[in-house]
């Protein structure tokens, strides 16, 4: 069976919480998701991640420490379309240059508390993975989670 949802980690471990998706990763390894979902670390090659989504997935979830003004920890999701994500528009700009389509794609963001060099998640965002871990898994079986969803979102 092909799986049909990506959930997808962007982000560098060498700048904090960049690392977000890195960690959300580790932990949905370990939760057990349904056949029908891969996950994968693309760091910060989103190229890689561009190609990828070439193959065809019904669904794309985004993992990404992305500034948004709010309180450090504070997850928001949003449609792929509303994000002014840097590393969520490459993706998708470059997926339409390669003739792709991607499908739905939403991008679970993590607001961080910082993003200077070295390794580990702050205390906010560290406790933000568990919430992000029950996000992922309820968007993979198909449910809608309950979770504040950013004005402008088409979820």
């Amino acid at each position: 069976m092909r799986p049909r949802v990506l959930v997808a980690g962007i982000g560098n471990i060498f700048l904090g919480d960049d690392g977000f998706g890195v960690e959300v990763l580790r932990e949905l390894d370990r939760a057990g998701l349904p056949p029908w979902v891969q996950i994968a670390d693309y760091d910060i090659a989103t190229v890689h991640l561009a190609y990828d989504l070439t193959g065809g997935y019904d669904t794309t979830i985004l993992l990404d420490a992305t500034p948004h003004g709010v309180h450090p920890g504070t997850l928001s999701l949003t449609s792929a379309t509303d994000t002014h994500d840097l590393h969520g528009d490459a993706v998708i700009r470059l997926l339409r240059l390669l003739g792709g389509d991607a499908g739905r794609v939403l991008v679970l963001s993590c607001e961080p508390a910082c993003v200077d060099g070295g390794l580990g998640l702050s205390a906010e965002v560290r406790a933000a993975v568990p919430a992000a871990v029950r996000v992922v898994t309820e968007l993979a079986w198909g449910a809608s989670p309950d979770l504040p969803v950013r004005e402008k979102t088409d979820v």
